[in-house]
């Protein structure tokens, strides 16, 4: 066995043993004062921390239950599994039993996690089982909380109200100059502009601004950037931060038609046990209304809004259709429409109707079905045969709605065979305003390439015709009449159709293989006012106001001759703008006007009056140094009209100073025929020459 050795042996002769002093003191000095928290110093680590609640707020107590014996207590089981499953994973059940084994009426149900307990209780709560069951669910971290409540009542602080300012400051602009985001530089940074001219004008611009897209509300209050933790929402003058969304993963961004909500959906999370994938939030609070679980592949947006943000919707593979109401976000009457066959659906723009289209079955023909909602009361419904396909395509003002039929050519073989040869196509124009929704139809027998309603009127255009001699039909409707042709345009080369917001103007656009091919029309007399070109262009946006229109060619798309050029509403262009490794431009959308529409059409009716001062403006942005100039000028005028204001004060006030003075004689008010006139003459000098006489 070895021998242990003393460790001084392993010591050299020349070493010097080592003597340690005293130990150092960690002690705070007498008089030291901590101003330092423990959340500022390690804030990341205490969030980690356990805590009291933890295990309990995954907990939910579920009353209502239906009161059954050991005979039926499974079946009773795979009925709440079912009904709570879909919230998340459920580790732990738990049904009291009285003396005689049965069930006492309440149940404990544990989730993995205190999200899903949380969605559970907001969308189960007063949830209808059957005629005599209601359930009620509750948290059971919230019994708690009930049992401790104070005798005394207390009167509630209000809390603070944070000032975001004006939101929609960029409206106060008293030239209505628009605004427009615009990614560049490969994506790495954004920059906001006002389109002003000859060159835009420089709002923010910030470097990492958003890692994918940026996205505007559908009213231009806020600006959201998507980053692989959540999104931010920003807005105000100077683009404040004002919500952060976490969501890991997020990929998706939708808002709601009223900005109310904002929709998140994270790809990344599409296979996870609890509904991660898809979260609504509260777009004011950043508060979380509900995760759902997506369906595989999934669909964009996920969901599909009313007008008013009362409702949203989406569709399964099943052909379910899930109506949920706001702010509650529960299931709308505790059911789903099922109807084996559909294919999709759309909401009216104006009122709360869905309209959806059901393939064939056999013997049974396609149809398109109109209900109102929350009655689900059928308004209308459109049977339909030899349907491939359907498209629906709503009037932005929501008087009509398109429903584009693909249809086959039948051709009969004998009495037992049928074969299809080729494809025609219908329009099934359904008059949203009349009694008992009348329904027109229009057929066209070559390929559809493109439909678009006008925004604003009732006029829609259709693209249709070979890859090489296209086709450009416009069509009016008026209530109680049939579409009418109203112009039919051969051999175009437009493969879009682009209308200006406010209507009237369009633009025909022939993108990718066309090269760019641009026409402005005005439909008004369908006159060309302009023909252009941008090679290669991939977008065409028009500005809210119709005065403007973008065309641009995307680093996304194309790795050279990236930028965006600008164009008026007549088609004259306005400004090329190239920017290094440009992506994308939106324009900053505006909220609905305030004006009535007896209003609008008055402004219409004496625009002319108003055309000489919009010239004048518009010359004045397209010389810089006359702006300039004019700018100076007004400044001048201006200081003028202040010293001539404040004289005339002065002068006023000195009136009963002069009343006196003249003996009571108020010169500013007596008629100048009424006044003597008096000459008076004064010795100013006299002088005295002397002539000498020679």
């Amino acid at each position: 066995m070895a021998k242990k050795k003393n460790p001084e042996e392993f010591q050299d002769e020349d070493d010097i043993p080592i003597e340690y002093g005293e130990p150092p003191s960690f002690e705070d000095p007498e008089g030291y004062v901590d101003d330092i928290t423990d959340e500022e110093l390690m804030g990341d680590v205490l969030k980690t921390r356990p805590r009291a609640t933890d295990g309990v707020d995954s907990v939910i107590v579920v009353d209502g239950v239906p009161a059954v014996g050991t005979d039926r207590l499974e079946k009773l089981k795979n009925v709440i599994r079912k009904a709570f499953s879909k919230f998340g994973k459920l580790t732990n059940e738990h049904y009291p039993l009285d003396e005689e084994g049965k069930t006492k009426g309440y149940i404990f149900l544990e989730f993995a996690n205190s999200t899903s307990a949380e969605q559970a209780v907001l969308s189960m709560n007063n949830y209808k089982l059957d005629r005599s069951h209601t359930f009620l669910v509750n948290l059971f971290s919230d019994f708690e909380k009930f049992e401790n409540i104070s005798e005394d009542w207390e009167e509630p602080v209000p809390r603070p109200v944070e000032d975001n300012g004006n939101l929609r400051d960029w409206l106060l602009d008293p030239d209505s100059i628009d605004q427009y985001s615009v990614i560049h530089d490969g994506g790495n940074r954004v920059s906001v502009f006002s389109n002003t001219l000859p060159e835009p004008t420089t709002v923010e611009t910030r470097e990492k601004w958003t890692e994918t897209y940026e996205r505007w509300s559908p009213q231009g209050t806020y600006l959201a950037t998507c980053h692989n933790k959540g999104i931010a929402l920003w807005g105000g003058r100077g683009f404040e931060r004002m919500g952060r969304l976490s969501h890991i993963g997020v990929e998706f961004i939708d808002f709601s038609p009223c900005e109310n909500y904002v929709v998140t959906f994270s790809p990344r999370l599409m296979n996870a046990e609890e509904p991660l994938a898809i979260i609504i939030w509260d777009t004011k609070t950043g508060e979380k209304k509900r995760s759902f679980f997506a369906e595989n592949p999934p669909s964009i947006p996920s969901f599909k809004w009313s007008h008013d943000d009362k409702y949203f919707a989406r569709m399964s593979k099943d052909g379910t259709l899930a109506v949920y109401e706001t702010p509650s976000f529960g299931l709308l009457d505790k059911k789903s429409i099922k109807v084996p066959g559909m294919r999709d659906f759309t909401w009216s723009p104006k009122e709360n109707i869905l309209a959806y289209w059901v393939a064939e079955d056999k013997d049974v023909p396609a149809r398109v079905v109109l209900i109102e909602i929350p009655s689900r009361n059928e308004i209308r419904v459109k049977n339909l045969f030899n349907v491939a396909d359907c498209k629906m395509h709503w009037q932005n003002s929501g008087g009509f709605l398109c429903v584009k039929v693909d249809r086959y050519k039948k051709m009969l073989k004998d009495d037992r065979d049928v074969k299809y040869a080729g494809m025609y196509y219908n329009f099934e124009i359904f008059h949203m305003m009349e009694k008992q929704v009348p329904v027109d139809s229009v057929e066209i027998k070559e390929s559809v390439h493109a439909f678009s309603w006008e925004p604003v009127g009732n006029k829609f255009a259709i693209i249709h015709g070979e890859s090489q001699t296209l086709n450009v039909s416009f069509y009016g409707i008026k209530e109680g009449q049939t579409p009418n042709l109203l112009k039919k345009y051969e051999r175009k080369s437009a493969n879009h159709i682009f209308w200006c917001p406010t209507g009237q103007f369009v633009v025909l656009a022939g993108l990718r293989s066309m090269n760019g091919v641009l026409e402005f029309i005005d439909t008004y007399d369908f006159t060309s006012m302009g023909n252009g070109e941008h090679f290669m262009c991939n977008e065409v946006l028009w500005d809210p106001t119709g005065r403007y229109c973008v065309t641009g060619l995307s680093w996304w798309a194309h790795k050279n001759d990236n930028a965006y050029w600008i164009w008026s509403f007549q088609g004259k262009l306005l400004k090329r703008v190239t920017i290094d490794k440009y992506c994308s431009l939106t324009w900053r959308p505006r909220p609905p006007t305030l004006l009535s529409h007896a209003q609008i059409k008055e402004i219409k009716k004496n625009l002319k009056k108003y055309s000489d001062t919009f010239s004048l403006k518009d010359r004045q942005r397209l010389n810089k140094a006359s702006k300039e100039l004019m700018d100076k000028r007004k400044e001048q005028m201006d200081k003028f009209l202040e010293y001539r204001k404040n004289m005339e004060a002065k002068y006023e006030a000195m009136r009963q100073l002069r009343i006196s003075l003249r003996n009571g004689v108020d010169s500013d008010n007596i008629n100048v025929s009424e006044m003597e006139e008096e000459v008076v003459e004064f010795l100013v000098k006299e002088e005295s020459t002397n002539i000498d006489e020679d």
